[in-house]
């Protein structure tokens, strides 16, 4: 009865899966974010074996170069092709917003799963403690962080990961209040079902959307906050490229040569606007006023 029972639940999981996809795959916004996120993922991928020239190769005859057939997006103050240093720098861009959302969003998972279904005195105390870290503005706090860890690729990581802990875990804890009432959980308990089993296996499950649709959207946010910090100094530092760091070494000749800025913004903008489009579309994919 119980390996019916199972697969009964893992079937409707199917069927609610491929109705979710089949609404997504009617919103073109949605697929056009998403094309273009994949495309630039499996661009950072490739990066080292597509780019035209070596991101760190230097020559000063081009220095401040223009767009043109031998360098697309022109040459920075060192002569270092823009096109290929902003194809690498994808790769720290992208696990930047990746790596600090997922991890933000495995601490929100654990903490809010925590509150949402025990409650009382832990529900109190750890969210009187995000109160305090939610009265901070985000970028404001990720800066406090960093530079007090220092800059650097792992730290830059930690501080942006920290400012999305509080809104993951109210999100999941509002979800998680309105399937703990439901009768299956109570019915879970009756037979003496463990609360990690319940957690897992009964709550999570049936709470998550909103969550996914928040990450989705909070990898653009991220994005855009790595590239604020190295913009400042206080992100990935050079060598390695940036996204952010390349807006900020191009914004004291931006009169002058203005494509040390434009191309990297550029690249930035489309990013996020990606992944805003992709989030909106499984916002509305998954809204369950939209079933039939």
């Amino acid at each position: 009865m119980r390996k019916t029972n199972d697969v009964m639940h893992r079937r409707r999981k199917e069927g609610q899966f491929a109705q979710v996809m089949h609404r997504l795959r009617k919103n073109k916004a949605a697929m056009l974010g998403l094309s273009i996120v994949l495309v630039l993922i499996v661009l950072a991928i490739l990066s080292p074996w597509i780019m035209p020239y070596d991101y760190t190769k230097m020559d000063i005859k081009n220095k401040y170069a223009t767009p043109s057939a031998d360098h697309w997006f022109g040459c920075d103050e060192l002569g270092r092709d823009i096109f290929s240093r902003l194809l690498y720098g994808s790769r720290a861009s992208l696990s930047l917003g990746l790596l600090a959302t997922l991890l933000s969003t495995a601490i929100g998972v654990v903490l809010g799963s925590v509150v949402g279904y025990f409650g009382g005195k832990v529900d109190t105390v750890i969210m009187r403690l995000l109160d305090i870290f939610q009265a901070i503005p985000g970028m404001l706090l990720s800066i406090a962080i960093s530079a007090a860890l220092g800059s650097g690729f792992g730290n830059t990581i930690i501080a942006l990961s920290i400012g999305g802990v509080p809104m993951t875990v109210r999100l999941l804890r509002g979800s998680i209040l309105t399937v703990r009432k439901q009768e299956y959980i109570e019915a879970a308990e009756k037979i003496n079902c463990s609360k990690l089993r319940i957690i897992t296996s009964h709550i999570l499950p049936n709470a998550i959307a909103p969550l996914i649709v928040s990450v989705t959207m909070g990898i653009g946010n991220t994005i855009l906050q790595a590239a604020c910090l190295s913009y400042i100094g206080l992100g990935v530092q050079p060598p390695t490229p940036e996204w952010g760091a390349m807006l900020s070494a191009g914004k004291s000749v931006i009169t002058r040569y203005p494509h040390l800025c434009i191309f990297p913004g550029l690249c930035i903008m489309v990013i996020v606007l990606s992944f805003n489009m992709l989030g909106d579309g499984l916002r509305d994919a998954m809204d369950p006023k939209l079933k039939n």
